[in-house]
């Protein structure tokens, strides 16, 4: 039996004139690396796994461990097509190593398998590896050609520079100290102005100060007793407080707020109710006493002195751990089990994880909220026990609904930077970056994004950017060149990137942006071009254009009309949770129909119902209030995230990007239009005159251009991801993922070990 080889390297071409053997050119196979990358170990002949099927497509090549990714390089050119996005920092078979869930060795003949860690022994030659990613990817390589010893060496090179000892260790420290002196030149003075950055980082009083101003929010002042984290080592240096609650007064209150972190302003409404966020006071005996100051103060905000509403999410919504088991469930599912959607037992199980079930809980949650805000006329505090989980999400997905600046692309990033970043949610504990503690470890960032995506799936034309933009958002926190997702707080990055600075020679005054930049600056990423995947040709902006007489006009919709004035009367008796059937929020066209035959709008309908009701009778202003639908029927499973590396589930020519791609080739049309109409000049009503000297755009909005009519080949459901790679699951050999997650450390202690052992 012939065994399977790679090919060319291992053959010799014959030349039937000259009579003698030709050795053929050994194509080099070089990884692409990026500044401050350096190879650590590989290995030739490895055979990376594209179908369980069969190996006739598999591909051969090297597998590099470098100190910043996994690398894999075909010994075949690659298809010229292109299918996917073209990373910038990324090849198409490359994986970030803080991407790795689980490296997993196995040797088939000997029927072993181990997981491995930092610092381990390998006491059999592997032949199989399997990368579990924590983007849902799994990738297997199998050794069939290589050395063993050298694919034994890959294998714990992998292991070990996935799992690193400290925060500093992780590659974008090097990375962006050789990125800046590289571009040292190109700065003004030794630093890059301000002003290039458009997402603001709320790290300057006048980031909050435009933020008060931009929501109209009088009653409130950014406070700087936090300065240099004096206060509390996680909020930021700069807060927004009630202008009626003094330096000294807050100072004393800090003491007895869990981890100090007094009350935080998030939001105002127009009518003047703000959204705050605090923790626990830990202090019984205080409760009263703090409870009745903050209010008054906020009271006082109020230009009605209306209501506060609190809301202890600890109570109402499911736990970090509840979170991550739901998603370890639909993980399971998605990615390792056999795909059939089509079976019963399929959906059942995605219902059963409760997965979806938490996506509903905090939108439900947050609309109740905004229920308050807006028809209610109250401001609301949400209070959980550390402030930086729960609350990031509900304060978020509130926002979200709300203000529709936020539904753009820039506001959609400083609402993630104020609520997330700023706030501090503990992103290196929950992704887990370091691999130290499996129990702090929840996806809590992505199931905002989920909630958000429901939003979008339900009001299409009410955002500015699309799912893809919050798929690669999501890829994001698992490449750490950015400072984004690196960090538990902001006082940890300020101090993280000092020592960084003194290491790197970096002079003192520098802003942390210019040398350690956030995730925004998209262009680190992906091209112009590719960038333009992000917008979403349905968008209805602030202002719509126009062209009148050759011309472009711009007219703005009337202000979105409240319901303070309607229900500002009513009992107060509503304090958590929407008091609200099933049956209340259904879909607009049919939630009358569907009301209870005996249900009196009169008699029994409560005012928070009254409102979902209006508000639902009426066609939505994708520049107003949005409020999603909620009966669980209206959960949608996040295709694009869950199962973009499925190959089953990959529809050929299919799914929504045929709709984006119409859909990008008529707005294109429409903008150049509109180009060519502003190139003419002339008075109103005669013969435009043309314009020579102000050429069509070449980079325009939409990543599908309108002079390509026909649907390009390789448009799938899973655009611009490629499942090219990933493991077919019914024939894998590996050890599924669930296993480890659940009890990994009991499981290696007895059978591995065990097996190891002999």
């Amino acid at each position: 039996m012939l065994s399977v080889s790679p090919p060319i390297l291992s053959k010799t071409l014959v030349s039937t004139d000259v009579k003698k053997t030709i050795e053929p050119p050994i194509k080099k196979l070089e990884p692409k690396l990026i500044q401050g990358e350096i190879v650590v170990n590989e290995v030739n002949f490895v055979r990376k796994c594209i179908s369980a099927e069969s190996s006739q497509d598999d591909l051969w090549g090297k597998l590099i461990c470098t100190n910043f990714k996994v690398s894999f390089i075909p010994q075949d050119a690659p298809s010229k097509q292109k299918s996917q996005l073209s990373h910038l920092l990324l090849g198409e078979h490359d994986i970030p190593l803080t991407c790795l869930e689980q490296v997993v060795t196995a040797n088939d003949t000997k029927g072993k398998k181990k997981v491995l860690g930092s610092n381990q022994k390998l006491k059999f030659n592997p032949t199989e590896l399997i990368l579990y990613c924590k983007d849902l990817r799994i990738i297997r390589f199998c050794f069939d050609e290589a050395g063993p010893e050298s694919a034994k060496k890959v294998c714990l090179a992998i292991a070990h520079y996935s799992h690193p000892a400290d925060l500093q260790l992780l590659f974008g420290f090097e990375y962006q100290g050789r990125r800046y002196h590289a571009s040292k030149e190109k700065h003004v003075n030794g630093s890059a102005p301000r002003g290039g950055l458009r997402t603001p980082i709320f790290d300057l009083p006048s980031d909050w100060d435009r933020e008060i101003k931009r929501t109209g929010a009088s009653e409130w002042r950014v406070c700087s007793i936090n300065e240099s984290y004096v206060i509390s080592q996680s909020l930021p240096e700069y807060i927004v407080v009630p202008v009626s609650l003094a330096d000294q007064d807050l100072k004393q209150y800090s003491i007895f707020f869990t981890d100090q972190r007094i009350p935080l302003w998030c939001w105002n409404h127009p009518n003047g109710s703000a959204l705050v966020r605090m923790a626990n006071i830990s202090d019984p005996l205080q409760q009263k006493k703090i409870d009745q100051k903050v209010f008054t103060a906020i009271t006082k905000s109020h230009p009605q002195r209306s209501e506060v509403i609190r809301y202890d999410l600890d109570k109402l919504l499911p736990n970090i751990q509840d979170i991550q088991s739901a998603f370890v469930k639909v993980r399971q599912i998605c990615v390792i089990d056999p795909f059939e959607e089509s079976e019963e037992r399929w959906l059942s199980s995605i219902e059963n994880s409760r997965w979806l079930e938490y996506v509903r809980a905090f939108l439900k949650h947050s609309a109740d909220i905004v229920y308050n805000l807006d028809g209610k006329n109250a401001s609301v505090i949400l209070q959980e026990e550390e402030d930086r989980d729960l609350n990031c999400v509900v304060s978020s997905l509130v926002q979200l609904m709300l203000d529709p600046h936020y539904r753009s692309l820039i506001g959609f990033q400083s609402l993630v930077q104020k609520e997330w970043v700023m706030a501090g949610h503990r992103f290196l504990d929950r992704c887990n970056h370091l691999k130290k503690n499996e129990k702090e470890e929840s996806p809590l960032f992505l199931l905002f994004l989920d909630c958000v995506w429901q939003m979008m799936n339900q009001y299409p034309a009410a955002f500015e950017f699309t799912e893809a933009y919050l798929t690669v958002l999501s890829d994001s926190m698992w490449i750490p060149l950015f400072s984004t997702f690196l960090f538990n707080s902001p006082q940890q990055r300020a101090q993280h990137l000092i020592d960084f600075a003194k290491n790197k020679a970096i002079p003192q005054g520098e802003e942390q942006a210019v040398y350690f930049p956030p995730v925004w600056d998209w262009s680190q990423q992906f091209s112009t071009k590719d960038q333009t995947l992000f917008n979403n040709p349905m968008y209805v902006g602030k202002g719509a254009a126009c062209v009148q007489n050759g011309e472009v006009k711009t007219f703005r919709r009337t202000k979105q009309k409240t319901y303070s004035s309607t229900l500002r009367g009513t009992p107060a008796s509503l304090r958590n949770g929407l008091k609200i059937g099933e049956d209340s929020l259904t879909r607009r066209g049919s939630l009358v129909s569907e009301l209870k035959p005996d249900f009196s709008p009169v008699k029994d309908e409560s005012p928070s119902e009254r409102f979902f009701r209006d508000w639902f009778s009426r066609a939505a202003d994708q520049q107003g209030l949005l409020i999603p639908l909620l009966l669980p029927s209206h959960m949608a499973l996040w295709k694009l995230y869950f199962l973009r590396w499925v190959p089953e589930a990959c529809i050929p020519k299919g799914g929504p990007i045929t709709a984006y791609h119409k859909l990008s080739q008529l707005v294109d049309e429409i903008e150049i239009l509109q180009s060519k109409l502003r190139q003419y000049k002339g008075p109103s009503g005669s013969m435009p005159l043309p314009n020579p000297s102000r050429p069509l755009s070449d980079q325009r909005r939409m990543y599908f251009k309108a002079t390509s009519p026909t649907p390009p080949d390789f448009l799938t459901s899973s655009f611009p991801f490629t499942p090219m790679g990933n493991l077919c699951r019914r024939s894998f050999q590996g050890t599924p993922i669930s296993k480890f997650l659940n009890g990994a450390k009991i499981w290696l202690s007895t059978e591995t070990l065990a097996n190891d052992s002999l």
